[in-house]
């Protein structure tokens, strides 16, 4: 599986065509205007795009960002949904050790984040079952409106469920790059959240590590998507912002337009879709996977899942949205 390209430094775009979907998507890694190092990476198989965000110093984070991305390619798109969060959980324990087995010129230790989006089969209709561990982030932009579909593993993002901060006031809280959750960086074992959503055609994803969303609020976000005219240009767009506004830590970006392949997709009207925020959506962990013969939840919103069922990615409507890792 090392034979898989990663990106790092570097623009590339393509086409995949999954099932019934046409998948244009286009990436681009910025080391930024302040590092000396670009510790992010992504990568991108078809009906597979994931994005790590490095953390250690020197080329530790480097290293932990690829070998984290390596060994999640080994996942296969297209598949039945709890079995492929089944083998994400499994990759990520693999990846997992091999982070702890890299050596770092200091006492801290390497580690990575990751997010992403893997295209999966729900009932024979297509899904995106969304990965998230640490603070890279994963949105959707539909029918206008920009959705974070995952929640940031950081000390700030505890405080604003806590009530202490304000998203306003978490954008320069000194404690925004302490992270709860990642792989390797001293951590146990790798706890990472699942959702899933239904892939539509006219859908953006965007998968971004936090030197995006450290210089762009989500409505600067928001308008550079409505305006974008194709993969390419949206993550042009999204980096050269991030960049003209001092981009102090790397930039990476993965946009995806979701395209129908054949006539067949059709998109449910607007009208008839409940609106759901992710806040409302119960994450699921590794624990909870119990069994793979267990139901699939289904619906427009997400339930929280019984104890004694599997706890499949919670499904996102169709309008919706431990120890500190260390500062990055």
């Amino acid at each position: 599986m090392d034979s898989v390209s990663i990106v790092r430094d570097e623009s590339t775009s393509g086409t995949h065509f999954v099932g019934n979907l046409r998948l244009e998507w286009a990436v681009r890694c910025s080391v930024g205007m302040v590092r000396e190092t670009n510790e992010d990476a992504a990568l991108a198989l078809p009906g597979t795009y994931l994005l790590a965000d490095g953390m250690g110093g020197h080329d530790s984070g480097e290293v932990a960002s690829e070998a984290a991305l390596l060994t999640l390619a080994g996942v296969e798109s297209s598949g039945e949904l709890i079995e492929t969060q089944k083998s994400l959980i499994d990759l990520l324990d693999q990846a997992q050790t091999r982070i702890s087995e890299i050596e770092t010129a200091t006492e801290r230790r390497a580690g990575t984040t990751a997010t992403g989006a893997v295209l999966v089969t729900v009932e024979e209709e297509p899904h995106w079952l969304i990965l998230n561990i640490g603070d890279s982030r994963t949105y959707r932009f539909q029918h206008g409106t920009l959705q974070q579909l995952t929640r940031d593993h950081s000390q700030v993002q505890d405080f604003i469920d806590a009530g202490f901060l304000t998203p306003e006031d978490a954008r320069t809280d000194p404690r925004r790059n302490v992270i709860t959750r990642a792989l390797g960086a001293g951590m146990i074992d790798p706890v990472a959240d699942y959702f899933s959503t239904v892939a539509l055609p006219g859908d953006v994803l965007l998968m971004c590590s936090d030197g995006l969303t450290g210089e762009l609020p989500d409505d600067e976000i928001a308008r550079i998507l409505g305006e974008g005219e194709g993969a390419v240009q949206t993550a042009d767009d999204l980096v050269e912002a991030a960049l003209a506004l001092g981009a102090h830590d790397n930039v990476t970006v993965i946009v995806v337009d979701v395209h129908e392949s054949v006539s067949t997709i059709r998109m449910p009207a607007v009208d008839d879709v409940e609106t759901v925020t992710v806040d409302d959506v119960e994450t699921v962990t590794a624990d909870d996977v119990v069994s793979a013969e267990a139901p699939v939840p289904t619906g427009e919103s997400a339930e929280p899942a019984e104890p004694a069922a599997a706890a499949a990615a919670p499904e996102l409507g169709a309008e919706e949205a431990g120890d500190p890792a260390g500062d990055r």
